[in-house]
Parts: C-alpha cells; structure tokens; sequence
C-alpha cells in the first residue's frame, strides 16, 4: 500500500483534534520491539486516519513509559508498528482509588472518562442498598478509560475489579489506607479543611453514594470505620457523578499532584 503523492511525507506524527495519536497497548514496549495492534486500533489507523508506512504514533502500556513508533508495515487488514525511541519515562499516578456505587449508564461512562483524567489508580464499582444499577460491564468501563488515558496523556490505564458489597469492601479495606467518605447528612467537616489536616496521609481512598444515597443504617457503619473520614461536599445536593468528580478535584488540589 504506497503512499499518496499529496499527502505528508513519511516522518508524520499522526495527530487528530485530540492532538497526536496515542494507543494502549498489552505488548512490551522497547527499542525495536514490535507491536500489532488490536483490530479495532488497525482499523482506526488504517482507515479513520489513512497512516500509511512511516507515519509514528504513540505507544504506552502502563508499564515501560511511552513510546514513539514507526507504522512499519501495512496490509489491508492490519498494521506492525516499530517502537524507536523512548519518548516519556513511566511515571504514575497518586495512590487514589474511587469506590462508587454504580450510576445509570451514560453518567457512568462519563464518571469512568473523567475519573481517568483526574488520575484515579483504581476504579471499584460498590454496591449499596440503594444502588439502582447492579450490573456493571467492567469492559466497557475498562474501554472508556482506556480511550480517556489515551486523550489525556496518562501512561496507564486505572485498575477496575469486579463489584464489592459495601460491608464486604469495608470488612477488606487495607490497613493504613484512608477512606474519604463523602456523607451527604451535613454533620461532617468541608472536605478541604479536613483533607488539609490530613495531607501527610499518602495512601487514600474516596467513597461516594448512589443517586439516593447512602441508607441510615450504612451511614452509621460507615462512619463508625475507623479508617474513614468523613466530609461534606458543601450545602448544594448533588449528582453522584458529580459528588465524586468534585471529590477528586479537591483531594488532587489539596493531597495530589495538583499541588
């Protein structure tokens, strides 16, 4: 498949309105490893952005950094790309996880993206009494962060493990790890005060209801947790997809790397 006259010459770095192409990959990454990319990232190379042998896009799997790679070989179905150089070291994200319980599909797939831009490690779906959505499609959940790791620069994808009832999630909390419990009863210290008393606390989590909120008896378990801590969002009712992308924002200002 040869090259278009009119088009770039080789030595493009493909780029959309996202700014340049960047794929998740399983595979190792390192100087000339090869990688084939999955039938949907083929076809979205060779046929929504017409790459053609010479183009580069950019490589990251969570584990070896990100890597800038050549469009070595194309056939009509697929594509091989060839790493060639290193272009960003792997760094992670902030020891954060988001426990939430499952939200109506299209706030769960924007709460998914934006939990990924806002540098969540771990995704746990919890179910509560008053959860509305009890069936979760990890994999779809997976493939939007995905797509969100990929627009937003990040070089890995947050870990989502299958749904936890929520005594089940408090009964295995990890030891030393915080819970920021977001209480909509309004008796609790403003988020950003309490999270300014705790900032030496490294290893956090966030925890934040369903569009009904938490049940009185849960609340009361919650609360009596003593690795939990809990806050109020302010005076304003909000959305559980809300709630906990405001949650993320404060604890990214005040405990992250917003700092």
């Amino acid at each position: 498949m040869g090259r278009d006259k009119d088009r770039d010459p080789p030595d493009t770095d493909l780029a959309d309105t996202g700014g340049k192409v960047r794929l998740f990959v399983e595979a190792p990454l390192g100087a000339g490893a090869k990688v084939t990319p999955s039938e949907g990232q083929a076809h979205y190379l060779l046929h929504v952005m017409r790459s053609r042998v010479g183009d580069h896009v950019l490589l990251f799997n969570g584990v070896d950094g990100e890597w800038r790679a050549r469009v070595a070989e194309v056939t009509r179905r697929s594509c091989v790309l060839l790493c060639e150089s290193q272009s960003e070291a792997q760094a992670g994200v902030p020891d954060l996880w988001l426990a939430f319980a499952p939200i109506k599909k299209t706030p769960a797939v924007y709460l998914a993206q934006k939990a990924t831009e806002l540098g969540v490690a771990v995704l746990q779906p919890v179910i509560t009494n008053r959860t509305v959505a009890r069936r979760v499609n990890v994999e779809r959940m997976r493939a939007n962060a995905i797509e969100a790791a990929e627009q937003s620069g990040r070089l890995g994808v947050p870990e989502i493990p299958e749904p936890v009832a929520l005594d089940v999630l408090s009964r295995s909390w990890p030891a030393g790890r915080r819970l920021l419990f977001c209480d909509e009863g309004g008796d609790a210290p403003a988020i950003a005060k309490a999270l300014d008393a705790a900032r030496e606390q490294t290893q956090w989590g966030v925890l934040t209801g369903p569009e009904g909120g938490f049940d009185p008896q849960e609340r009361a378990a919650i609360r009596q947790c003593t690795f939990v801590l809990p806050v109020t969002l302010g005076p304003r009712i909000m959305r559980a997809d809300t709630a906990a992308l405001a949650a993320l924002s404060v604890w990214q200002a005040i405990c992250g790397d917003w700092r």
